[in-house]
C-alpha cells in the first residue's frame, strides 16, 4: 500500500519544533501538576523521578512523565553533552536495524515523529527513498526531541549508588570529582543494553593477553592504531560486522570474522514479537511462556544488519569464518595465536563482539540494591531440560518494570524501575528498544504514577475535602440573596404589590 506524503512541511527544524509544541498544546500537554509537596522543609529539592540515562529511553520517559503532570524530573547521564546513548560512541553501524515505520516515541503526534523531522531536514523524497534511519540522524533527532520537551540532562554524571533514605531514594553521584546526593520519590534506570551487567570479554582471552591487545566491540576502540595489523573478530552480530568494517576502513591489513555457528541466522525473530498485543501485554504471559521465549532468543539470535553484512563482504581483505570457535588464545613473540578446530590463526589484535555478562553486582548504581531484588532463578523453576543459568540471573520485574524486593519489608526496592536489559525475561527481548517504546513506555509511566499515587493514599481524602475550585462563578451569599428574593416575592403576592426580581 502506498503511503501518501505528509503535506505542508515546516521550513526549518525550529519551525517544526513550534508546530510540535502547538500540537502538544492542542492535546493538553502538559497535564496539570497533581503531586503535592511532601511535608518537609526540603520538599522543593526532592525529585518526583530521577532518570539514570539520557539516551533514547531516558528522554522519551522524561517526556511522557512531563505529559502526565510530573514537574520535578531529573535526567542524569555519564556522557558529554550530545554523546548520550551509544549513537556517537560504540554504535558503529551506518543505519538503525529498526524499520523506519516502527519508531514510536512520538506519542502519535505527527510533528514529533522521526519521519516529519527527516522530511523537514532532507525533503519528502529523501524519506521515501530511505530504507533505514541513519544512526547519526537518529541521534540528531533525539537531541531535537529533548529540546522540544525542554528536557535538561545533567551530563558527566556518574551514578555511584541508589539506596533508601527514609521514604525516599537517595541517588549518589559524582560530577567533576564532586560527590553529591539527590533525593527522589522514584528512580528509573534507563541504562541501556548493559544495564543488567557489563560487556563481557571471555576469560580465556582476558587472562591470556595484555589489555592493549584486545577490545570489546561495545567499548572504545582506537581504530587508527589498527592500521597495518591483522585483526581477529569473534562474533556474528551487528557489532562484529560493524567493527570489522571500521577496522578495514582504518587501514587494517586484514580482518577475519569468526563465529561458532555453522550458519548465520537468516531471520530476525524480533520482528515476530513487534505486535501491539505482544509488546503491550507481554508481562501478562505465563512465566513458562516468557522463560521459553527468552531461551528461544538465546538459541537462535538474530542476523547482522543487511547493509553491514553486504558492506563487509565487499571489502578486500575481509574473511568470514563460520563454524570457527576459538578454543584457546595465547600471546606469542610476534603474534596472537588463536586455536580453532581447523587449525591455528594468527592476529595482531582482537575485537570481541561477545555481548554482555548478566551480573547486577558489577553495576555501580546497583551497589546497594543488587542483592535485594528478586531474580528469575529464585521465583521460577523451569521444566526439565529448560534450565538456563544466565536467564536465572535476570531480575524478576513486576508488570511495570519495577524491581520486586526479596524481603517484603524492603519496600523501597519497588520505587526503582529497570527500563533496560534487566527486563529481557520479564518484559520480552527488546521491549526497551526503539520499536518497543510506543507500547512499553506507557506501561513504565503507569508504574511510576501508580507508585506515586499509592504513596499519597493517606492524604487523598483530606485533600479532597479541602479542595476548592471556582467552577460556578457565583457569590458566596448567592443562596441568601435568592431566599430573600423569594420572601419578597411571596410577600408581594400577599399584598398585591410587584415583587423585586431575583437579579435586582
Amino acid at each position: 500500500m502506498m503511503i501518501a506524503p505528509i503535506d505542508a512541511l515546516p521550513v526549518t527544524l525550529d519551525d517544526l519544533k513550534q508546530a510540535a509544541l502547538a500540537d502538544l498544546a492542542a492535546l493538553g500537554y502538559p497535564s496539570a501538576a497533581w503531586l503535592s509537596d511532601l511535608p518537609r522543609p526540603d520538599a522543593a529539592d526532592i525529585a518526583d523521578a530521577i532518570i539514570v540515562g539520557g539516551g533514547q529511553s531516558g528522554v522519551t520517559i522524561a517526556a511522557a512523565l512531563k505529559w502526565d503532570g510530573l514537574r520535578r524530573i531529573h535526567v542524569l547521564d555519564s556522557g558529554a553533552p550530545g554523546a548520550e546513548g551509544p549513537w556517537l560512541t560504540f554504535a558503529r553501524m551506518e543505519e538503525l536495524r529498526t524499520p523506519k515505520t516502527q519508531v514510536g516515541n512520538e506519542f502519535n503526534v505527527v510533528n514529533l515523529s522521526i519521519r516529519r523531522w527527516f522530511e523537514t531536514r532532507y525533503g519528502q523524497q529523501a524519506w521515501t527513498d530511505l530504507s533505514r534511519i541513519p544512526r547519526t540522524d537518529w541521534k540528531a533527532y533525539l537531541d531535537w526531541y529533548a529540546d522540544v520537551f525542554e528536557i535538561a540532562i545533567t551530563n558527566h554524571c556518574d551514578v555511584l549508588d541508589v539506596a533508601p533514605e527514609g521514604d525516599l531514594i537517595a541517588v549518589t553521584t559524582r560530577i567533576g570529582g564532586r560527590i553529591e546526593k539527590s533525593l527522589a520519590r522514584t528512580v528509573v534506570l534507563a541504562t541501556g543494553y548493559d544495564g543488567a551487567g557489563a560487556w563481557r570479554v571471555p576469560p580465556f582471552v582476558s587472562e591470556a593477553l595484555a589489555p592493549e591487545k584486545f577490545n570489546h566491540t561495545n567499548g572504545p576502540v582506537d581504530f587508527d592504531a589498527l592500521k597495518g595489523l591483522r585483526v581477529g573478530v569473534l562474533g556474528h552480530g551487528a557489532s562484529a560486522f560493524d567493527n570489522a568494517i571500521k577496522a578495514l576502513e582504518a587501514g587494517a591489513a586484514c580482518v577475519d570474522l569468526c563465529f561458532r555457528r555453522a550458519r548465520l541466522p537468516r531471520t530476525n525473530p524480533h520482528r515476530a514479537v513487534e505486535t501491539p498485543g505482544m509488546m503491550t501485554h507481554y508481562p501478562e504471559l505465563s512465566e513458562t511462556t516468557r522463560w521459553d521465549i527468552a531461551r528461544f532468543f538465546r538459541s537462535v539470535d538474530q542476523p547482522p544488519p543487511v547493509r553491514s553484512f553486504e558492506t563487509a563482504m565487499l571489502l578486500e581483505n575481509f574473511k568470514l569464518r563460520p563454524a570457527t570457535p576459538w578454543l584457546e588464545v595465547s600471546q606469542q613473540t610476534d603474534a596472537i595465536r588463536v586455536t580453532t578446530p581447523d587449525g591455528i590463526l594468527e592476529f595482531d589484535h582482537l575485537l570481541l563482539a561477545t555481548g554482555m555478562d548478566v551480573d547486577l553486582a558489577v553495576r555501580p548504581e546497583l551497589k546497594t540494591i543488587h542483592d535485594k531484588v528478586a531474580l528469575w532463578g529464585e521465583r521460577y523453576t523451569p521444566q526439565d531440560g529448560r534450565a538456563d543459568a544466565r536467564l536465572a540471573r535476570f531480575p524478576y520485574l513486576d508488570g511495570f518494570y519495577g524491581f520486586i524486593p526479596k524481603d517484603p519489608d524492603e519496600t523501597w526496592v519497588s520505587r526503582v524501575f529497570a527500563f533496560n536489559s534487566s527486563s529481557f525475561v520479564s518484559h520480552g527481548p527488546h521491549s526497551t528498544s526503539i520499536s518497543g517504546h510506543k507500547h512499553a513506555v506507557p506501561r513504565l509511566v503507569r508504574g511510576v504514577l501508580r507508585r506515586l499515587l499509592l504513596d499519597r493514599e493517606a492524604v487523598i481524602l483530606p485533600e479532597l475535602a479541602s479542595y476548592v475550585s471556582p467552577d460556578l462563578p457565583i457569590a458566596d451569599d448567592f443562596e441568601i440573596m435568592i431566599a430573600e428574593a423569594n420572601r419578597q416575592s411571596a410577600s408581594s403576592q400577599d399584598t398585591g404589590k410587584p415583587a423585586m426580581r431575583s437579579g435586582a
